[in-house]
């Protein structure tokens, strides 16, 4: 989404509180501290950061993964993972922002130049989105998305998908280029058949709150088939926001809403499921 959304998503009401603790430590697979805890008009100051880090991290929420959508909020994510010890970046040209021509040559080096750095563990969030980008900017989304998979397999590191209403044209990308060794479907939205398709071919489904919406059975049917080693969480913070908070603004210290979710639909007791969270988020994005 644009700053401008993403900044009035994040002002709605107050701050919802923190849940109770997880019993083990998990993660935060996807969040946009720039824009959750800053906004349209400012970058947050670092204090700022750092104290949504530790109310994360108080709920038993150790590890964060700061998602840049464009080259200012790449940068800012590559910073911060390098200066803070639970936080590793991912850095891209969100679909929406390719679809509209930032996907520059200029722009998509200086993508392949973050991508180096060692804080640095993925690349995303790219993809395609059918939903807030026309007909006029699909092929530019396209081969943005293309590019982005080439910089992952240059540097060996995660690709992060970010698929709106474009189920069928991601696999078809996916399978002429073929997937990256971790590849990752943040926001997971499709049902248990595209799962199934996505889960064969070696991806790692990422589940925000919206699978705690009352709506969402199919979400939690595609979650239910998933092998546990094939599961992460995420908040895409500041949007998305749990049950029972839906409406308000996100935060990484809500994920236990949706890791308590998860181990229902899952039937894993929740210390393992916490325990299988942080292995896989592990594999997929290095040690912290």
């Amino acid at each position: 989404m644009s700053r401008s959304a993403s900044s009035r998503a994040n002002k709605r009401g107050e701050p919802p509180p923190s849940p109770e603790p997880l019993p083990a430590p998990a993660l935060d697979s996807h969040t946009h501290l720039d824009i959750a805890v800053g906004g349209e008009d400012r970058l947050p100051a670092d204090d700022e950061v750092d104290a949504e880090i530790a109310a994360a991290a108080a709920v038993g929420v150790t590890r964060l993964v700061q998602v840049g959508v464009d080259v200012p909020s790449s940068r800012w994510s590559a910073a911060l993972a390098a200066r803070h010890r639970s936080v590793l970046a991912a850095v891209a040209l969100h679909p929406n922002e390719a679809g509209a021509g930032a996907a520059t040559p200029e722009a998509l080096a200086e993508i392949d130049r973050l991508a180096a750095l060692p804080r640095v563990r993925a690349v995303g969030e790219t993809g395609l989105d059918r939903f807030r980008t026309g007909p006029e900017g699909w092929d530019a989304q396209e081969a943005s998305f293309r590019a982005h998979i080439a910089i992952a397999k240059r540097h060996g590191i995660a690709l992060v998908i970010h698929d709106r209403d474009a189920h069928p044209e991601i696999l078809r990308v996916l399978d002429d280029v073929g997937l990256p060794e971790h590849t990752v479907f943040h926001c997971f939205s499709g049902d248990a058949a595209f799962a199934r398709q996505c889960l064969d071919r070696g991806a790692v489904l990422s589940f925000a709150g919206t699978l705690t919406f009352g709506n969402a059975g199919y979400l939690r049917e595609a979650a239910a088939i998933a092998p546990a080693d094939q599961l992460l969480v995420e908040t895409d913070s500041p949007f998305l926001t749990p049950v029972p908070h839906r409406g308000r603004p996100n935060a990484s210290r809500l994920v236990p809403h949706t890791v308590r979710a998860l181990a229902e639909v899952t039937g894993i007791e929740l210390p393992a499921l916490c325990d299988q969270l942080t292995a896989t988020a592990e594999r997929v994005f290095g040690s912290w």
